[in-house]
């Protein structure tokens, strides 16, 4: 290609790029391959089979049990909801056909779809519903889902052990179940709703207040979702097959797998036929590599997550508010995301993304970046410069440990917190695993600070939860903060929420939980013999892998 055609088409995508980003694109433009021929040969082979990717699951395929984003992924194939989500994030039926919610808020009946089915052939009836809110209750349970907030009554009761079952929990009949709560909430809706456990296969060996059996069966899932379990080959592979049970009919493609890739490796994969729908950082260069394939469809969208550093409050020179917020003074945030985003992305200073309704950053401090002012806080917290520059305290050094895994944002991230933060007094080092291993780490508290990025988030809830007194691992709490958090999950009202979470992002911003990064865009590309592939960030590729086709499949 001619030296003046890759500039000009350089120069086209990045005015593409820049036009799509408005407080980092709240709106999805596609950009249609060229040249469908120029298919590679490896996937035209593939006749059946469709290839995505993941980068680091752990293996723990129950949707209840997992501490790790990508089993998520693996686990929403697999398992169904009660209550879907449409392109706006907003409920919608999926494996209850229909709902009802009383006038106060108190009474939820469900409505299952007929002829539900596990993927062994076996009924998903109310039962089924009822053994999977029960077992959220169990005192042993320790997962990420927080069954409690949704309030169902004698929940707590039985957890205690005061009494042997849920009263609030009601089967009305296979099809029908009725969930009565304490108090209205805003998401228990889709609490409630959550991928349904079979009684008979999870609940053979189950005990209340021993999850061993649960456990053992975390490699071995059974669900209702779109897709079957088959193996998994750490390092590798994901592989599913069509579930012929699923109650909206057996998938198309037959074959589905998650291909495990790294940073370094998707491009390469992607251009050579190795896979079909993959995700690569927003920029021009991408872009335009991408285009140059032919048979590339482009995909640039809104996120719904956001990267942040997570702090550890338990230990003591960090516990010190101004602390942190000079280290968030500190970085230089823009310069990662101008570094890494290239116009389609911003920097994070809330715990929401700017596609969201709760979004409002007005009165919020910004924490633009300010060596002088973070000097000025250290100076106030008693950290002062020791004779090799690091700041100390009572014979304590400033100098911290971040968690990170290997990327492309953490290979921009760390030298610019290295030298943002040495010139300020602060010593960072950072210590580098995989995704598996950081979180062990941080679950041990044996870290100062980790990075990472949140999974998707479909309520302001979501983004602020963990931040509770009692739900925070790392020692933060905030009296105010567990107020304002309960308050917005009280209430349904959309104008009184926002102004609940506007509230709440001023009282983080004083008293700040971690340091928010960055919001992003999603770059995705599809091979366009996928057709209907239409990506959003709420429904993921999970959600709609049911309706994909592959061109030439047999």
């Amino acid at each position: 290609m001619p030296l003046s055609m890759r500039l000009a088409i350089k120069l086209f995508i990045r005015v593409l790029v820049c036009s799509l980003s408005v407080v980092c694109c709240v709106h999805a433009e596609t950009i249609r391959a060229p040249d469908p021929s120029q298919i590679p040969a490896e996937a035209k082979a593939r006749k059946n089979t469709l290839i995505a990717t993941i980068a680091a699951p752990q293996g723990v395929f129950n949707p209840y049990l997992i501490s790790n984003g990508w089993d998520e992924n693996v686990t929403a194939a697999i398992f169904g909801n009660l209550v879907g989500l449409d392109r706006q994030g907003k409920p919608v039926s999926d494996q209850a056909e229909s709902w009802t919610i009383s006038p106060d808020g108190l009474v939820y009946t469900f409505k299952l779809a007929k002829n539900l089915k596990f993927s062994d052939g076996s009924p998903l009836t109310a039962s089924d519903v009822a053994f999977t809110l029960t077992f959220l209750y169990d005192p042993a349970y320790d997962g990420e889902t927080d069954i409690s907030l949704a309030h169902i009554k004698g929940g707590d009761a039985y957890k205690k052990g005061a009494a042997t079952s849920i009263s609030g929990i009601v089967v009305i009949n296979p099809q029908t179940i009725q969930i009565t709560v304490t108090e209205p909430g805003a998401t228990t809706l889709t609490r409630l709703g959550g991928p349904i456990l079979s009684k008979a296969y999870y609940g053979k060996n189950y005990q209340k207040g021993k999850l061993e059996s649960l456990r053992a069966l975390s490699n071995k899932p059974i669900g209702s979702g779109p897709y079957v379990y088959e193996n998994f080959v750490p390092g590798q592979e994901v592989r599913f097959k069509a579930n012929p049970y699923y109650f909206k009919g057996k998938p198309a493609i037959e074959n589905f797998i998650y291909r495990i890739t790294t940073d370094a490796t998707r491009l390469q994969l992607f251009q050579t036929g190795g896979t079909d729908i993959e995700s690569f950082p927003v920029n021009s260069d991408n872009i335009e590599q991408l285009k140059e394939m032919g048979f590339a469809n482009i995909h640039v969208y809104p996120s719904s997550d956001f990267s942040l550093i997570d702090f550890n409050h338990k230990k003591p020179y960090l516990k010190d508010a101004r602390v942190r917020q000079a280290l968030i003074y500190g970085l230089d945030r823009k310069k990662l995301v101008d570094l890494i985003y290239q116009g389609n992305g911003s920097v994070a200073n809330l715990p929401i993304a700017p596609l969201s309704w709760a979004y409002n950053p007005s009165g919020v401090n910004t924490f633009l970046f300010d060596p002088a002012k973070a000097r000025a806080l250290l100076d106030q917290a008693g950290f002062k410069p020791g004779k090799d520059g690091v700041r100390e305290k009572n014979g304590q050094r400033l100098s911290l440990t971040l968690l990170a895994t290997k990327s492309q944002f953490n290979d921009a991230l760390i030298p610019i917190a290295k030298e943002s933060y040495k010139a300020i007094g602060v010593e960072l080092n950072a210590e580098i695993s995989d995704f598996n291993a950081l979180l062990a780490k941080r679950k041990a508290g044996s870290f100062d600070l980790a990075t990472y990025r949140t999974s998707g988030l479909s309520d302001p809830h979501d983004g602020v939860k963990d931040f509770r007194t009692n739900e925070n691992k790392f020692g933060y709490g905030n009296p105010k903060v567990d107020d304002l958090i309960t308050k917005g999950n009280e209430t349904s009202n959309i104008t009184q929420r926002k102004e609940i979470y506007h509230q709440l992002y001023q009282v983080l911003a004083n008293d700040p939980p971690c340091i928010f990064l960055a919001y992003r865009n999603i770059l995705s590309a599809s091979n366009s013999r996928v057709t209907n592939y239409q990506p959003n960030i709420y429904l993921g590729l999970t959600g709609i892998l049911p309706e994909l086709r592959l061109t030439g499949a047999k």
